[in-house]
């Protein structure tokens, strides 16, 4: 083939039999290739289209290679079809680069390509993979419809001044980890998987998803971003639903897998499920807003079994990280999720701040209710923290959440004050109440003369019944001096020296119990 052209090169509907090789060529006219059907391999490696390359709806039956091919103007590739491999790698597009409704049947690749200018790939169809990773899009990026049947390799691809991309439908996974956009951009994507480990932004986005399961560790945004689930099917300009292929039908819940090492101080997460998310070395996690409808892990359901024993939680949400490191403990409650792999073991130590986080996230944003559970949280870790927490912190809190779940759970604390009132009234009855009330008695010394008479009025000490004890009549006077001890008062009722001690004890427990039963409803109803 000649290595160089001045003139308009035009093969409208030609038939290429056998492999084509325009390696190295420079066409400086317009070259049309449209509707050319190239049977064997075309090889346009290198090449230089100095006007518009045309090749509209082409048919390449075999492999096409481009690559380090210059498009120094318009290069149409509408309506193509790309049967096996298509090679675009090192390619460099200087003006308008167009693939709308373009067919790659086979691999298409693109790494490391330049578009100078638009990049269009709307109503694309991709069948295998397809590979831009390392590209640089100085413009739009055009994914509108386009349709990823495998996995769409966006890693360290640069999106200078992309103000959108997709809608797009990838049935895999969508990788743009170490990726950069320089200015404001929407994402709008549907697909199974989204990756975004080190990946930049550099100034407002929006993250669009439904279906994806996010990884986000150690992304980097300084301005505020924020990751959206969308209930419904994305709309193109005209008014159409993005048809989704063989996403139909699933759930279309977007999960969050890993913000680890995110600062977080911009992030806004809408309609999330966060029941796996890692949260350990998350910055300024405290700053994370919630919106809408954000799910947690919860503890296990029902009833369980531990060494023999059964074992009843309160329902509340978790982080996935407690679910990991409850199920490594050697007596692990069925019921917690294992880790998953590749992911490193943090225990109590990493836990508690994360929960301290997040609870403060929750009261920022004037949800206590909401905050109650992370706290919770924050004290389980303390409690079961060997290195940070000394061991009588640790048997405070254990006290504390036996007594009331850390002023949070009102039936344990109405639970415990009414055990202890019960024993109270036990202990009254049995010991603390006398056979009668003493009776006073005035003593005194008449002077034979007459004059001043002095009396002593004194009681008899009080004694416990001889014969029942525990009759209606004495379990009343219990009972009325067990409530009146509830509220710091004094029945005023006759007591023997043991009664004497187990009331005074009553008065100290009993308005302890209460107080923190009182306290774990406010905690539960303030806003």
């Amino acid at each position: 083939m000649p290595r160089g052209s001045a003139g308009d090169v035009g093969f409208w509907s030609a038939t290429f039999e056998r492999p084509t090789g325009f390696d190295s060529a420079t066409f400086k006219g317009d070259t049309r290739f449209a509707l050319a059907t190239f049977k064997a391999v075309a090889r346009f490696e290198s090449t230089t289209f100095e006007r518009p390359a045309v090749f509209t709806s082409a048919t390449f039956n075999d492999g096409a290679v481009f690559d380090w091919a210059t498009f120094e103007h318009v290069a149409l590739f509408e309506s193509a079809t790309f049967q096996d491999d298509a090679g675009f790698q090192w390619s460099t597009f200087k003006e308008i680069a167009l693939f709308e409704s373009t067919a790659f049947q086979g691999p298409a690749v693109f790494t490391s390509a330049t578009f100078q200018d638009g990049a269009g790939f709307k109503s694309a169809t991709f069948q295998r993979d397809a590979w831009f990773g390392s590209s640089t899009f100085q413009n739009d990026a055009v994914f509108e419809a386009a349709a990823f049947e495998r996995n769409a390799w966006l890693e360290s691809a640069t999106f200078e001044r992309a103000l959108r991309l997709g809608p797009l439908v990838c049935a895999e996974q969508v990788r743009l980890s170490g990726a950069v956009f320089g200015g404001p951009v929407i994402l709008s994507i549907a697909a199974r998987h989204l990756e975004c480990r080190r990946t930049r932004w550099s100034s407002t986005a929006e993250v669009h998803l439904r279906y994806a399961t996010v990884d986000f560790a150690h992304a980097v945004f300084e301005y505020p971003l924020t990751i959206a689930a969308e209930p419904d099917p994305f709309v193109l300009a005209d008014g159409q639903q993005v048809a989704e292929g063989p996403l139909s039908g699933a759930p279309a819940a977007v999960r969050m897998a890993s913000l680890r090492g995110v600062d977080a101080a911009h992030l806004v997460l809408a309609d999330v499920d966060l029941s796996g998310c890692l949260f350990t070395g998350t910055v300024h996690l405290d700053q994370v807003r919630l919106e809408g409808t954000c799910s947690f892990a919860t503890v296990p359901s029902g009833t369980r079994w531990r060494a023999g024993h059964p074992v009843r939680f309160t329902e509340r949400r978790t982080l996935g990280e407690e679910h990991h490191w409850r199920a490594r403990l050697p007596a692990a409650v069925p019921g917690w999720n294992a880790t998953a792999s590749g992911v490193g073991p943090v225990g109590p130590a990493q836990l508690a701040p994360v929960y301290r986080a997040l609870r403060k996230a929750f009261e920022d944003g004037k949800n206590e209710p909401g905050a109650a559970d992370f706290y919770y949280g924050e004290m389980e870790m303390r409690r079961h923290d060997r290195t940070g927490t000394s061991r009588a912190e640790r048997g405070l809190l254990h006290s504390y959440w036996m007594l009331s779940g850390y002023g949070l759970r009102a039936s344990r604390a109405v639970g415990w004050l009414a055990a202890a009132m019960l024993a109270t009234i036990v202990l009254l009855m049995g010991f603390g109440l006398p056979n009668s009330d003493p009776k006073q008695e005035a003593t005194g010394t008449v002077p034979a003369g007459g004059g001043k008479v002095t009396f002593e009025i004194g009681k008899d000490d009080a004694h416990n019944p001889t014969g029942n004890r525990f009759t209606g009549e004495r379990f009343e006077k219990a009972l009325n001096v067990t409530l009146n001890s509830v509220v710091f008062r004094s029945a005023d009722q006759d007591l023997t020296t043991a009664g004497t001690y187990i009331e005074m004890t009553s008065r100290l427990t009993e308005p302890v119990l209460l107080g923190l039963a009182v306290l774990a409803v406010r905690n539960r109803v303030k806003r």
